[in-house]
């Protein structure tokens, strides 16, 4: 397994023989405002360049969308990414929105999706923020649904990204569920104005290490997004502080990790 951190949530994974975009953001620095109703909406997004050439991304067997928020798929990705490439969406409405974008080739995840040679990805279940921020229908209906992706295959750990979510019930029971190897946190503690964080932050990694000691995290979603108000630098004296330095990994945009 290889997992490179690209910029905010896009990752390109190298599993059980194949290679998968996950959750493209490919604009140019500052091509978009930031979110309004978010912390520093003043600032424009992405905040940083892309690391790598668009091509070099585009050279995969699959690209997977956990949602279609504008910072996982952008419309810098749908003009780059080509309309015949295999696409799984998280649910029937992504999906629909990508054929109204002329993509040719959508599969929908199902819970259990069983390939030929031993790989299975199975979706699981986050909150892309609070009970009181999905009572408030304005802005439950704008953050929707977001899923997590666990990958198993016999001859390689088994990977949990958990997408964009906070700490639920239903990533709780994943990890206990799945007993990943390797947990990807989108860890940057985006914010809301009215309701608060609307994915993980510091404090969740000490967590999930509490409920998997043998866990290593991978901290993405950070550092790229006006919202996103956590810095690695901040996460990572989080982690000397607590003693887990050698278990959370925060890797640069365009770094490449390997798990042997």
């Amino acid at each position: 397994m290889k997992i490179t951190q690209i910029r905010n949530a896009t990752l390109v994974l190298e599993y059980a023989g194949k290679r998968f975009l996950i959750d493209p953001m490919l604009a140019d620095k500052d091509a978009w405002d930031g979110f309004a109703g978010n912390a520093r909406p003043h600032l424009r997004n992405p905040m940083v360049e892309l690391p790598v050439a668009v091509e070099d991304l585009l050279a995969v067997d699959a690209v997977i969308l956990t949602h279609t928020h504008t910072d996982h798929w952008d419309e810098a990705a749908q003009q780059a990414v080509p309309k015949n490439m295999l696409i799984y969406t998280q649910d029937e409405n992504d999906a629909a929105l990508l054929r109204s974008q002329e993509f040719l080739n959508i599969r929908v995840l199902k819970d259990e999706n069983h390939f030929v040679d031993g790989l299975t990805i199975y979706k699981t279940d986050g909150q892309h923020g609070s009970n009181e921020l999905y009572a408030d229908a304005e802005w439950g209906g704008l953050l929707g649904d977001a899923c997590g992706l666990v990958f198993t295959h016999h001859d390689e750990k088994t990977l949990y990204i958990a997408g964009d979510t906070v700490w639920v019930k239903s990533y709780a029971k994943s990890l206990q569920r799945f007993q990943p190897d390797i947990v990807v946190l989108n860890a940057g503690y985006a914010v809301n104005d009215l309701y608060g964080p609307i994915i993980m932050g510091k404090e969740d990694t000490l967590r999930t290490l509490k409920m998997l000691p043998a866990a290593t995290i991978v901290a993405s979603h950070m550092e790229s997004i006006n919202h996103c108000l956590l810095t690695r630098a901040e996460l990572r004296e989080f982690t000397l502080e607590h003693g887990i330095e050698d278990k959370v990994l925060i890797p640069a945009d365009g770094e490449t990790m390997d798990f042997c």
